[in-house]
This record gives structure tokens, sequence and C-alpha cells, in this order.
């Protein structure tokens, strides 16, 4: 196990390398000048590069690289273009928004598909599953900004029971933060707890023809006590892999919910940065959100051998 461990780690480490090279190497080949678009059309030549000296960007593509990567190493993440503030500050300011928006809709996703997938497994052919399938198929289905803007409307503007946009920030409380980011986390959640559901109850079904859920009903339990008891535990290696990828998805991918309840997120900081061609900010930003999907990949590799004692014996 400790070997595995180890080569996790060292696989971990050479994928954030290769893909900090690709990341700079996809902005390094954008057309156009930062400090020109900074300064604008009229800019005379030495101002530009004045500017181009003071924001780095005189040297070579390999130094420019060097440096970033090392300032990275060491938590510096230079300074934004456009706002000529440490992007680190930036960066962690946004990310005390994005991080519990990910983790409040994964939450409402498990708490929602855990049990509907379970009903469904054990009403197979029933009216309950077909119920629960059709339900999963309309909220893949439905878009999410589509439904959040559908939110904002009924729970916002209606009946007045959440903010229609904004994060009331965590120093105003716990109550208060959670409240500006539920319809958000609803409307992300919706979608992922659709697939998780159909990925579990096939999981499921799969397991519950396995010998030893035979043999559990032979001694006498139920149905349901063998579903929840034996076959969900060896049943939760392609779920596990399915939460893994929609936490990157919901940390990495709510660009546009955090558009439409103008949330101060990564997401709309990537939106920004780029519409300004702040570089260094999408850079850092696409940088954190790769090694989080990659953490969180090696997390859940772990979790594996935690649930699946056969994979521990054979690695």
């Amino acid at each position: 196990m400790l070997r595995y461990v180890l080569q996790r780690l060292v696989s971990l480490c050479l994928s954030l390398l290769v893909a900090s090279a690709v990341i700079f190497l996809a902005l390094e080949i954008v057309p156009g000048d930062p400090a020109a678009y900074m300064l604008g059309l009229n800019a005379q030549e030495d101002t530009l590069a004045a500017l181009r000296d003071e924001l780095g960007l005189n040297g070579t593509a390999l130094q420019r690289y060097g440096s970033w990567l090392s300032g990275m190493l060491h938590g510096d993440f230079g300074i934004s273009y456009t706002y000529r503030t440490p992007v680190a500050e930036m960066i962690g300011d946004r990310l005390w928004v994005s991080l519990p928006l990910a983790l409040f809709a994964l939450g409402l996703s498990c708490l929602i598909a855990f049990p509907a997938a379970l009903w469904a497994a054990s009403r197979r052919g029933t009216l309950g599953e077909l119920g629960v399938m059709g339900m999963t198929q309309l909220g893949i289905a439905i878009p999410n900004f589509w439904f959040a803007m559908l939110m904002v409307l009924i729970f916002a503007v209606n009946l007045r029971w959440f903010p229609a946009g904004g994060f009331a920030g965590w120093e105003e409380g716990l109550f208060a933060g959670l409240k500006s980011l539920t319809l958000p986390a609803v409307a992300l959640a919706l979608p992922q707890a659709s697939i998780l559901t159909r990925v579990m109850r096939s999981a499921l079904l799969d397991t519950l023809g396995e010998d030893f859920i035979r043999t559990a009903r032979a001694k006498g339990l139920t149905r349901g006590q063998a579903l929840r008891r034996h076959a969900l535990r060896n049943a939760m290696i392609p779920v596990l892999t399915i939460i893994g990828l929609q936490f990157s998805f919901l940390l990495a991918g709510a660009i546009i919910i955090e558009n439409v309840f103008f949330l101060p997120g990564l997401g709309r900081l990537v939106f920004q940065a780029i519409s300004a061609r702040d570089l260094i900010v999408v850079e850092s930003v696409v940088m954190l959100l790769v090694f989080a999907v990659i953490l969180v990949n090696f997390t859940v590799d772990l979790a594996y051998a935690w649930v699946d004692p056969r994979l521990r014996g054979r690695r």
C-alpha cells in the first residue's frame, strides 16, 4: 500500500509539471500584448517598454516560465496586470466562495442521489424506479443556468426567500453566507445528482447479481437489507469516481452559475481576467484548478483501497 501511495505521489508531481508547461505554452501563443491592451492603441513605445519590464514580460519564455513556476512553489503567483494586487491574494479571497459552493453542491448532490439510487435499485421494474429514472433524465436535460434563472424568479423575486445574487460574506455569519450560496448550489447539484443517481443505480443492480448477494438473501435478508448491508459498499468504486469528477467540475466549471448569481468566485475571476487579458491571473487560477483536479483524483484512488479490501491486497 505504501509503495502504491508513493507511486501515485510521483505521478501527481509529474502531472502537475506537465500541466504547468501546457498551460504556460497555451497562453504564450495567444496573440496580443497585455501591455498594449492595458495602455491602449495610442501608447508610446517607451511607455510600453517600461510597462513590459515592470510586468516581467521582456524575458524569454523559458525565463518567465521558470520565474512563474518558482514563484508558485513559494506561494507567490505574481502581480495582476489589471488590478496591481498579488494574484495569490485575489485567489484566496475568491476561493472562500468557490470552495464552499462546490462542497455545498456536492453535499446536496449526494443527499439526493444516494436515497434515490437505493430506492430505484430496490424497486427494479416498478413504477417507482421508472419515476426516479424519468426525473434523472429530466435533471440531466435541463441546463443548469436556465434552472438557476427559474429559481431566481420563483424564490428570490416572487417569494423573496433567498437573495437574487451577490454574496453576503462570511463575516456576516454562517447563515447569511449559506443563504447566498443556496440557490447556486441547488442549480449546480441538480444535474450532478441525476448523473450520480443513474451511475449508482446501475452499479447496485450489477452487484445484486453477484453470488454473495444471493447467499445473503438465502440466509433470510430482504432485498433492501442485502442492498444496504452488502451491495452498497461493493458498488462504491464507480460512485467514488463520479463523485471525484463532480467535485472537480463543481470547483472549476461553475463559471456560468457564478456569473448568473454575480458570485465573486474563481469562475467569475477567470472570466474577468480573460476579458482584460490578465494572463498571469488566468494561468495561476487554471493551474490551481488543475492541482485540485489531480489531488481529488489521487484522493479517490486512495479511497478505492479503503472501500474494497481486494485492492489493498493487490497493491
